[in-house]
């Protein structure tokens, strides 16, 4: 990502940021509609506390995203994790399905195609980070 995409991913964050919890349910509602499989991961989930979660995330990466190296770690943590909630690799591409549809639902006119193409950035790095600790995890089981 270069400096311009890392900006207009932490000011378009910034305009989601009053509406998180709103934006949460979105997310959780496009992602359960594009892949009903996913719902059972979250039975007993307090989707509310869930929502908070997802959205704290993203505040870390947001605000990490011009030291991302700095990041790795966390963000490796967090695909290491998400084996045992029994996350498979092709997952990921629905959640950022269902992430980029929120955004530009969420933001509206300001979820340019500018803004477009640094969310996919952002969203490409941190699940490629993800993915390869994922993987990893499962070679090492």
């Amino acid at each position: 990502m270069n400096a311009e995409q890392v900006n207009l991913v932490r000011e378009t964050f910034a305009m989601v940021s009053p509406i998180a919890e709103t934006a949460a349910g979105l997310f959780y509602g496009k992602l359960f509609e594009l892949d009903p499989n996913l719902a059972p991961l979250f039975k007993g989930a307090d989707m509310k506390e869930q929502g908070r979660k997802l959205m704290a995330m993203l505040a870390m990466v947001v605000a990490g995203l011009d030291r991302f190296d700095a990041l790795r770690p966390a963000v490796a943590n967090l695909g290491a994790r998400h084996v045992a909630y029994h996350v498979r690799p092709e997952d990921y591409n629905t959640v950022g399905a269902a992430l980029l549809w929120t955004l530009e639902t969420g933001l509206g006119d300001a979820y340019t195609p500018a803004a477009a193409e640094a969310w996919t950035a952002a969203y490409t790095a941190l699940s490629g980070v993800m993915l390869e600790a994922h993987e990893a995890s499962l070679v090492g089981a």
